[in-house]
This record gives structure tokens, C-alpha cells and sequence, in this order.
């Protein structure tokens, strides 16, 4: 089998990227720095939270399945840190609970794609990992509000689920890319029904049933 990067041989039966840890540079269209790595939480600037673009072209086109693991790998490391932070942040003691269970579910996530699709570690950067979540979602000015963490969380596990579906249609059917995104696409549109029916039943004055 070939690397559908390098076209490179790689053993084994399984699909994965053998060279995903090539450095890549990126250009944040906001504050225009540079940063160099393979992925960055939900493909955002480190400084800023601007939106990066390659500063150059890639060495090699990638195709679709390339191109959907690393955009996963963008959107899990996201999670993971949106989700750690959360959790230090939530003034409730049961929701902090779940919030760092969450974060240790997207771990799990973005070990199965490092398995196929190894990459090094992102810059941290000064943006908090609240804020970067808020942009993916699509959430303007949250305050910092521990209050609308819930919001900010739903919206982006619908968002997530609605890409990996979407990636899960381009790809080949019965690939282990296509695949993966079914998957992954199914466990973030279940989070999202999660939270959602959380955060419903603490308006009210219910008990969170998590």
C-alpha cells in the first residue's frame, strides 16, 4: 500500500499518513503571523484567533482523506483544550465533572486520528482555548460567562458533527476515512444532544441527569 501523501510505501493492512508530521507554514489573515506545525485548534491562530491559510503551497497535493484528517485533527484538538478549560472555569461542581470527562473523551479521539495521522504538537498560544471555541462555533461575545460554556459546547459539537458528516459523503464509501468521520460524527452529534438536554433541564431547575 502507498502513503496517500508521499506515495511512499508503508506496511501493514491498515490506512494511515506516514508523513504526517511534515511542519507546514501558515498565515493568519488577521494579524498576518506566521506559524509553522502541522495543525492548530479549529485551524486558528495562535496570537490572535484569526484564520490561518497555508503561506505556501503544500510540497504535495493532498487529497480528500488527507485533507479530512487533518481538518479533524484541527477540530479534536480544539475540543480537548476548549473542554480542559471549561472545566476550570465552570463555578459548578458537577458540570466541571463533565466537562473534564469530555475532555478526556476527545483525547481519545485525536489518539485514534494521531494513530493513523501522526502529528506533533500545536503552538498553545495567547488565545484561550474558550475563545477559539467560541469563534468555531460561531458565538460572538460570550463575556467570559461560565454560564454560556454550555452554549458555547453545544455549538460546537453540532458544528463538528455537521463536518464530519459532510466529510464522511466526499470520501470513498467502506474507506477507513469514511469510516472514522461516520464515527466521529456520530459520537460529536450525540455529545451535542447530551449537553443540550443538560443544559435544558438547568434552565428549568432540574437535576442535570450527567
Amino acid at each position: 500500500m502507498l502513503c496517500p501523501k508521499c506515495r511512499q510505501p508503508i506496511e501493514g493492512p491498515e490506512e494511515y499518513i506516514c508523513c504526517g508530521t511534515d511542519m507546514l507554514d501558515w498565515r493568519c489573515r488577521a494579524c498576518g503571523k506566521v506559524s509553522q506545525g502541522f495543525a492548530f485548534p479549529y485551524g486558528r491562530c495562535p496570537r490572535c484567533g484569526g484564520a490561518l491559510e497555508l503561506a505556501a503551497p503544500a510540497p504535495v497535493v493532498a487529497d480528500e482523506a488527507l485533507t479530512a484528517l487533518r481538518a479533524a485533527v484541527e477540530i479534536e484538538l480544539g475540543g480537548q483544550a476548549f473542554y480542559a478549560e471549561a472545566a476550570e472555569r465552570a463555578v459548578d461542581a458537577d458540570l466541571a465533572d463533565l466537562f473534564a470527562r469530555l475532555a478526556e473523551m476527545e483525547a481519545e479521539h485525536l489518539a485514534t486520528l494521531e494513530h493513523r495521522y501522526p502529528a506533533p504538537p500545536s503552538e498553545a498560544g495567547a488565545v484561550s482555548a474558550v475563545d477559539r471555541a467560541a469563534l468555531f462555533a460561531g458565538i460572538g461575545d460570550h463575556g467570559g460567562d461560565p454560564a454560556r460554556l454550555l452554549d458555547i459546547a453545544i455549538a460546537c459539537e453540532s458544528r463538528a458533527a455537521t463536518f464530519f458528516a459532510e466529510q464522511a459523503g466526499r470520501l470513498p464509501e467502506g474507506s477507513d476515512a469514511h469510516q472514522l468521520c461516520r464515527e466521529l460524527a456520530a459520537e460529536e452529534r450525540e455529545h451535542a444532544d447530551l449537553l443540550a438536554t443538560e443544559r435544558d433541564r438547568r434552565r428549568v431547575g432540574k437535576a442535570g441527569i450527567l
